[in-house]
């Protein structure tokens, strides 16, 4: 249980796909000029990263990774099949999204409508594609570890479009100036708000190693000093004793 949490909490703040890794940008800047549509397109990244991540998972253990095929036989044991890791994350992640792309135009035609293009392109949004990668590369153990990093992921993505659409919607009654309207304002705001998430790089990793601090009192520190000086008198002594001998 422990471990779901430290990797639900620590994949939304310290690995957050935007402020962390940078991933998802064009997305993230292009449809967060309202807080309706970075909402409604934050939820379809949750939706897609939370079934993809998990299905790829299965993919990469029982069917991508050296040796994964040994439960069809000890004949295919020796088979590694990672190098087609891209090509199936990439169609798991293009069919998950053309049934979020069905189910929007379905039940809510006008957000369809306002994401436009950037729904259907959410196949190739690199924050997508980055979670499974992600996953793959940090060996991540279990089936629900691997829905959880896709869910927590996911809502760190939708926390920072989030964050910036709200934003964007005050600036625009804020005197910034001319040069920095637009984009150069939200890419500063976006640099330092992803310095502010660099601050919670240490949440979860105080007192795993602690080191070992021993406080000496004053007496230990006199005794030590004792032992010191009476360690040199007795070479000092040693030196002498063989000066009068020679």
């Amino acid at each position: 249980m422990l471990e779901h949490i430290e990797l639900f909490f620590k994949s939304i703040f310290i690995d957050n796909m935007v402020f962390s890794v940078f991933l998802g940008m064009c997305s993230y800047l292009a449809v967060s000029k309202k807080v309706a549509t970075a909402v409604g397109l934050g939820a379809a990244v949750i939706f897609v990263l939370a079934v993809t991540v998990p299905l790829n998972w299965l993919l990469d253990q029982y069917l991508l990774r050296d040796g994964a095929l040994a439960w069809l036989g000890p004949e295919y044991a020796d088979y590694n099949l990672s190098f087609l890791s891209f090509i199936l994350f990439i169609a798991t992640i293009a069919t998950m999204v053309q049934l979020v792309e069905i189910v929007v135009e379905k039940f809510s035609p006008a957000l369809y409508n306002s994401l436009g293009i950037f729904l259907p392109l959410i196949a190739v949004n690199c924050a997508i594609l980055g979670g499974s990668l992600f996953m793959q590369a940090r060996d991540i153990q279990t089936l629900g570890l691997a829905f959880n990093y896709g869910v927590s992921s996911g809502i760190g993505w939708f926390l920072a479009i989030l964050a910036i659409a709200a934003i964007r919607e005050k600036i625009r009654y804020s005197n910034v100036p001319a040069p920095l309207r637009g984009l150069g304002i939200t890419f500063i705001i976006t640099g330092l708000m992803g310095i502010g998430f660099q601050s919670f790089g240490g949440m979860l990793t105080g007192g795993d190693e602690a080191p070992e601090v021993v406080e000496q009192t004053t007496a230990q520190k006199i005794e030590k000093k004792e032992k010191e000086i009476k360690k040199e008198i007795d070479e000092k002594t040693v030196s002498y004793n063989n000066i009068i001998k020679e």
